[in-house]
């Protein structure tokens, strides 16, 4: 318990616990393997796409974006089906795993074409950190919410018209964390000294842009209030599951004791 007890906390962390205590448990504590998800891998490869477009000031086109994403999917998943060759027992959420993995491979190779059409049109400014003067892409912070280390990477920063920033998350799924961007708003002011007064994602299935959400008045303290919770119940082992439609999904389900 010793490293769980005294590691920064994280969004997904705490959105994991709060779901279903048990999962986190066996993930996180027990170190069970999890089943593979080529949804997983489809996300990552994206992510990695868009990045490298924006790193290159937009200059990368449409088919080394998609060569990219293609190398790195393809890497990704052998990687998986070294460790798991069966794909019937690969989490899907529309058919076969085998299916869903040869679905998301051309899937993603048209969203990530769709992202440079897209950020070439639109062309959002990437904010540039104030002491080292980078892109905000995949940018790491660690601060200080409810008396508990929280960390991560936040995707984008982009630049608004009255100087503030905008934190942007980029989603190839549906599910989406309004705490997550509350957290990266309440940490861009703390760790970076600027303001974060919206929040939105880039959803790829719609190949564009969410409505923004309101982070003006999400204070540090509520957002803090649930990294507080969360961690007092992970110190004092308090690991409860909550069985339901989700577990169909979960890639802890074949060693849980409760599916």
């Amino acid at each position: 318990m010793t490293s769980i007890e005294n590691m920064p906390r994280s969004v997904s962390q705490t959105e994991q616990y709060e779901k279903c205590g048990w999962r986190f448990f066996l993930q996180r504590i027990e170190r069970v393997t999890p089943l593979p998800a080529a949804w997983s891998h489809h996300g990552t490869a994206f992510h990695s796409a868009a990045e490298a477009v924006e790193r290159s000031g937009r200059q990368m086109g449409e088919e080394e974006a998609v060569q990219l994403f293609s190398d790195e999917y393809a890497a990704l998943v052998n990687r998986a089906l070294d460790k798991e060759p069966d794909t019937d027992r690969w989490l899907s959420a529309s058919g076969p795993g085998a299916v869903d993995i040869e679905r998301r491979y051309v899937l993603g190779q048209e969203q990530t074409a769709q992202y440079v059409r897209w950020a070439l049109e639109h062309q959002p400014a990437i904010w540039q950190t104030p002491k080292d003067k980078q892109p905000a892409l995949e940018l790491y912070f660690k601060v200080e919410l409810g008396g508990v280390q929280v960390r991560g990477y936040i995707d984008q920063l982009v630049t608004e018209a009255d100087n503030s920033v905008r934190v942007r998350d980029l989603k190839t799924g549906t599910t989406k964390s309004r705490f997550q961007l509350e957290t990266y708003g309440v940490a861009v002011r703390q760790a970076f000294g600027v303001e974060a007064n919206k929040g939105d994602w880039y959803l790829a299935k719609a190949g564009g842009l969410s409505k923004p959400v309101d982070l003006t008045d999400v204070t540090a303290e509520q957002v803090g209030e649930r990294y507080a919770a969360m961690d007092e119940g992970v110190k004092a082992g308090r690991f409860e599951a909550s069985p339901g439609f989700l577990c169909r999904f979960c890639d802890m389900k074949h060693k849980c004791d409760f599916f």
